[in-house]
């Protein structure tokens, strides 16, 4: 792996890997994308106009662990985070599915995975595997650098009129900043990172950067990403804010009983995640 890879990760957050996935590696994630839009779980967003289906965001479907456990061994995601982390050890977490289609597809809300799962550590990483061609335009953005300064609190992604009203709202953590608001009134606000990509790169960033993925329009009007997460050896668990009756407190929602056993600091490790390396 090129050392300016493995800096850009460590140093900004985020990297692309051109032509990380060849062929018959991209036809087997397709596959699996496809799989989960016509089997999404319980929890899964989704949005039709009339029959024509225009969104879906869906994380670690249960019905799909199986199959993408077997997925992740047949790709070279080991190997690539052993490298850019340094770890020995590399575990599969589990995937999130996103759709947007016809073109009238919003921009997702800034903020960082971290408010919403109990992940703490050097050893974390996103895999972000596009199916079609994007210019920087319409191409996951990161603000560089944020994987290492505040974790803010989270978005509840509810209010279109508030992108930053907060999850837990407790004061544990501080209120996202408005992005897109301080963008406009200037572009040099924040230092972004976005890439334009083919089908077979991947963009690779640590969950605690502050990422937003740009509407779709005319220009793009379909989107279709398959993101695998994965984290090593320095990887530990972070109790979320306690909140009184809040979905999310102390453990998020995914693999909860898994969570309930594990104290903050203590290794992220348990055996319903895949060992890859």
């Amino acid at each position: 792996m090129d050392t300016s890879v493995r800096e850009a990760f460590r140093n900004d957050g985020a990297a692309l890997i051109k032509g990380c996935l060849d062929e018959a590696q991209l036809n087997r994630c397709r596959e699996a994308f496809d799989w989960a839009v016509a089997n999404p779980s319980p929890h899964a967003t989704q949005l039709f106009d009339g029959t024509e289906q225009q969104s879906l965001v869906d994380n670690a479907n249960p019905l799909a662990k199986d199959r993408l456990d077997d997925l992740v061994s047949s790709l070279p995601f080991g190997r690539l985070f052993a490298e850019l982390w340094g770890s020995k050890n590399v575990w599969y977490f589990a995937e999130e599915v996103f759709l947007k289609a016809g073109g009238k597809g919003a921009r997702s809300a800034w903020h960082q995975d971290t408010a919403y799962l109990p992940w703490a550590g050097e050893h974390w990483g996103n895999a972000w595997i596009t199916f079609q061609p994007l210019t920087k335009q319409y191409s996951l953005e990161v603000v560089r650098g944020s994987h290492q300064g505040t974790q803010y609190d989270g978005t509840t992604f509810a209010n279109p009129d508030d992108p930053t009203e907060p999850l837990f709202g407790d004061g544990s953590l501080p209120r996202l900043p408005d992005v897109e608001a301080e963008r406009a009134l200037d572009p040099d606000t924040y230092d972004v990172a976005s890439w334009a990509t083919e089908p077979g790169d991947v963009v690779v960033i640590h969950p605690r950067s502050l990422h937003s993925g740009p509407a779709v329009d005319a220009g793009c009007p379909d989107r279709h990403t398959l993101v695998l997460r994965f984290f090593g050896d320095d990887a530990a668990f972070r109790a979320l804010p306690v909140v009184a009756g809040h979905p999310f407190a102390r453990n998020g929602v995914l693999f909860v009983e898994e969570m309930a056993k594990l104290n903050p600091g203590d290794p992220f490790r348990s055996p319903v995640f895949r060992k890859i390396v």
